[in-house]
Formats: C-alpha cells, structure tokens, sequence
C-alpha cells in the first residue's frame, strides 16, 4: 500500500523512527503540501496522513484509490468527513496524545503570569538586584494560587488534568460542563457559564470550537471578569474573541491572559495583543513536547495496523 504523510513538519520527523509505517507499505513524505499540489503527492495513495493539510470533498472524491485517511491530531475538523462516509474512506484521529503537556502549559502560563520567572531573570541579569539596599526586589504583583478559585470550561481529558494540577496547588475548582454535579469528583462545583466569569481568579479554556463555542470568550464576558484575573488559552483560538480580548486590555482592564492558540495561526504582525503587555503568547507549542509527539505517532500507527487488520479504532465516522 503506498502511504503518504502530507504535512509531516511539525512532528519534527527525524526525531523519531518510523520503521513501523515502513513495515506497512510505501511510504511518502512531505514537510508540507498546498492546495495545489495535494493531488499530485496524493495520487494513487490508499492511504493519506494528515495534520493540517484540508482534504475538502473535491479532493476526497477525486482519489478513487484512496481507502483510509489518519488525521495527525484530536480534532479532525480538517477533513469533510460527510464526503469520506459517501466513499467507505476510514478517518481516524489521535484522542487523548497531548493531555498532560497540555495541562502542564496552562500552568506554565499561569506561574508565568504569578511569578515572572522570566522577567525577574533578566532584571537580576541586567543588574537591578545588585543595585537595591535591600536583600530582595520585586517590581510585579506576586500571586499565591493556593485558595484562589479555577474555573474551568470543557471536562474533558484535558480539562480533568488541570483540574487535577489545581487541586494540587490548594485551588478551589469550579466547572463549566455538560456533566452532572453528582458525578463531579468532590470539591468540584459546577456553575454557570457566566458565573464561571464573574466569580474566578483564573479561568482556563478546555473546550473545542464549535458554532456554539466560537467568541464564547467576547466583549461581555470579558467584562464580567473580576479585576485581576487571568485567562489562559489552550483550547483552540476562535473561542476567543482576540479582538475584543485586545481592546480590553488597551483600554486597562486589570486582566491578564495566556495564550497558546490565536483565531488566525500564525498571527499577522499587526495583531493588536502583540502590543499588550499583559498577555503572554506562546506559538501553538503545548502539544508538542517530546513525549507527546512519540505517543501521536505510536497511536497513529497502530490506528493504521489495526485497520488494516480488520479492526478500526480511533475512527471519527
């Protein structure tokens, strides 16, 4: 069977051995592939890898040899899975991968935000502490987490994992979720959305994006958070309004935010949070450590192996 990656890049592929595709087929490689030259590189391929490279219903329906698509990821939304049905195609997806690298970014986010880390290294660096009277210097609000209250929208894997973490810093945790209070782990509370934004210190975004979800995080909600707190992002960036996030912060609202996801990836170098001094960006990294990534192409493995064997798993239709 020839088996062919479109947009293998970001996996960083010479990090890992790839021994089992191998073993499966022909394998074919790219770091990318645009619109127009996916029909080229997928021709003829019984099997097509994808990460971000959109296999639209056009596409689908013109590779008559095509029998199984892996998406490279959780969400699959990059695949018009109503035309893959129509054809009998498989697509499958990579759940659950990333869960602890990415609870472990929100608070990496958070203790960014509480602690500065960063910003007193450089100061230390470039002399400040060496020049005070005094055995120690701060120039930023220091937060203690412990008691404060976590909010936390989506309770999925993700959403558990942090919920975990807070716990574990003596953070009250409450919860924006579809589950019922009765099944809540104890000491989660479950509340309003709206109250999720009024009430909390920290509010953390573990929800995918959806009609109902995009601009969940908008102009009204933002101004019902209390001052002080702080927002982090690692869900997907349409759940924010980034615009009205932006004008916000412009107009000095007391909030801080973190954010590893934006609406457009990457962001234009004109996009206005750039400027805010009180948000903090990291570019679309929380998935991606090491451990994280060798679990990705270990699951995506064995979804293909044991398709092949008659037994699909991982599949999204």
């Amino acid at each position: 069977m020839k088996i062919v990656f479109l947009d293998i890049y970001t996996l960083k592929p010479d990090e890992f051995s790839w021994d089992g595709f191998d073993a499966l087929g022909e394998v074919v490689m790219y770091d990318r592939t645009s619109s127009e030259e996916l029909m080229e590189r997928a021709e003829g391929a019984e099997i097509l890898l994808t990460n971000k490279t959109v296999l639209d219903a056009e596409s689908i329906c013109a590779l008559p040899s095509l029998k199984y698509i892996g998406v490279l990821a959780t969400g699959y939304n990059v695949v018009d899975l109503d035309a893959a049905r129509e054809r009998g195609i498989v697509v499958t997806n990579i759940p659950a991968y990333s869960t602890s690298s990415v609870a472990q970014m929100v608070f990496a986010h958070l203790l960014t935000i509480t602690q500065r880390v960063e910003h007193y290294t450089k100061e230390v660096r470039r002399g400040a502490w060496n020049a005070q009277p005094d055995f120690c210097f701060w120039d930023t609000p220091l937060v203690e987490l412990d008691g404060k209250k976590m909010g936390i929208i989506g309770f999925g894997n993700t959403g558990k994992a942090v919920a975990g973490i807070a716990s574990a810093f003596g953070m009250k945790v409450c919860l924006y979720t579809s589950k019922p209070q009765s099944v809540l782990p104890d000491g989660y509370i479950k509340k309003d959305l709206d109250d999720i934004f009024r009430e909390c210190d920290v509010i953390s975004l573990h929800c995918p994006l959806t009609s109902a979800t995009s601009k969940l995080v908008n102009t009204y909600r933002i101004a019902l958070m209390k001052k002080g707190a702080i927002l982090i992002n690692t869900s997907r960036g349409g759940v924010i309004d980034d615009r009205a996030l932006a004008e916000a912060l412009a107009d000095g609202q007391d909030l801080w935010v973190g954010l590893d996801v934006m609406s457009e990836e990457p962001m234009p170098d004109d996009h206005p949070l750039l400027a805010q001094e009180r948000c903090f960006i990291t570019p679309h990294i929380a998935w991606a450590t090491h451990e994280a990534r060798q679990r990705l192409i270990d699951q995506a493995l064995m979804n293909l192996k044991s398709w092949m064997e008659g037994n699909v798993i991982n599949n999204v239709i």
